[in-house]
């Protein structure tokens, strides 16, 4: 039963993966804690952590 699942979940992802759009149209821009624009290139793969602090 268990591996039905993981079937079904996998062959899910791969429905939605296929269905979405291969590149991002425009430019991602994000604030950092200064409240400044931040645009991550889109001509080769980025990776970015976003930190969270509780105040």
């Amino acid at each position: 039963m268990k591996t039905r699942k993981i079937i079904t979940l996998l062959l899910i992802v791969l429905v939605l993966t296929a269905c979405s759009k291969t590149k991002l149209e425009g430019n991602m821009v994000l604030l950092n804690q200064d409240r400044e624009e931040v645009t991550f290139p889109q001509a080769k793969p980025t990776l970015f952590f976003f930190m969270t602090t509780y105040t």
